[in-house]
């Protein structure tokens, strides 16, 4: 696994997604931490492509060895790719999860919905509350 890190430029929720913004596309991923918390990744079933997800809901499931969770949005948009790369090397998120280990891409429907999200810094404060 690889070491805690958060990195600046990227978006996250409380529930310990993160988004990369690059032009009206956002890359969705889990943070180190819910990495961290889950284990081992075995199996993820993301959203189709294709299909409209909301900030807040979920956009698939990922299942370690300790349980099955549900992954919720940081941006609402349509699903314009899923990391197929992750099919059978579902552990690429536990190793990578802000690189290989990405999950989905979204084409944003509200881009303005990111000034509600936490950058770096204040996603780390909001662990230190945990």
């Amino acid at each position: 696994m690889s070491d805690a890190s958060y990195p600046d430029g990227l978006y996250y929720n409380e529930e310990h997604d993160w988004a990369r913004i690059e032009g009206d596309t956002a890359t969705f991923g889990i943070t180190w931490y819910a990495q961290d918390t889950l284990g081992e990744v075995v199996y993820f079933s993301p959203s189709a492509v294709g299909s409209t997800i909301a900030r807040g809901g979920e956009y698939g499931e990922l299942e370690s060895t300790k349980a099955v969770s549900s992954l919720v949005a940081p941006l609402s948009g349509e699903v314009t790719e899923v990391n197929e790369a992750l099919q059978g090397s579902e552990a690429t998120v536990n190793d990578d999860p802000y690189g290989e280990g990405w999950l989905v891409k979204v084409r944003l429907s509200d881009p303005s919905e990111v000034e509600q999200l936490l950058d770096a810094a204040a996603y780390q404060a909001h662990l230190e509350s945990l």
